[in-house]
């Protein structure tokens, strides 16, 4: 195992390369760069009877997430496409790039919850979810009548 050197979390070789690729390709990856660790990060805090998560997606609309529930896991789930073509005065194709990236996370919320229950909005690149709190449902009290 090779262990490379990092500073504050950053990964000095990965730094290395985004400026190489940056000198050799004149730019930067456009979709998520080195920051991609630092996507989907999320704030949790706790309430009386619920839970409030505000989860960062910088740079995407509402149309770009999907929230998914089964079993008692919640995803967030995003993708990101980019298609960048450039034409020279004639008209004709010069370079023509394509990118794609896709990333999720999971959260344990519960299997009593219920997609009607989770509220869910988007503003300025952060998603605020709210997520009751529900316990396991318990039995309810039943009355046996005795006959004979």
């Amino acid at each position: 195992m090779m262990y490379l050197p990092s500073i504050f979390g950053e990964d000095l070789m990965d730094r290395w390369m985004d400026d190489f690729d940056h000198e050799f390709f004149g730019k930067k990856n456009p979709l998520y760069g080195h920051h991609a660790p630092n996507m989907m990060k999320t704030d949790i805090r706790e309430k009386e009877d619920s839970f409030l998560l505000d989860v960062e997606l910088p740079g995407l609309r509402k149309e770009d997430v999907e929230l998914t529930l089964e079993k008692g896991v919640l995803t967030i789930a995003t993708g990101k496409d980019l298609n960048k073509e450039e034409k020279d005065e004639k008209g004709r194709v010069v370079r023509r790039e394509r990118y794609t990236g896709q990333m999720s996370r999971s959260f344990y919320v519960g299997e009593n919850v219920t997609e009607a229950d989770i509220a869910a909005r988007m503003e300025n690149g952060v998603l605020s979810l709210t997520i009751p709190k529900k316990g396991p449902k318990l039995p309810e009290k039943k009355t046996i009548a005795i006959t004979d």
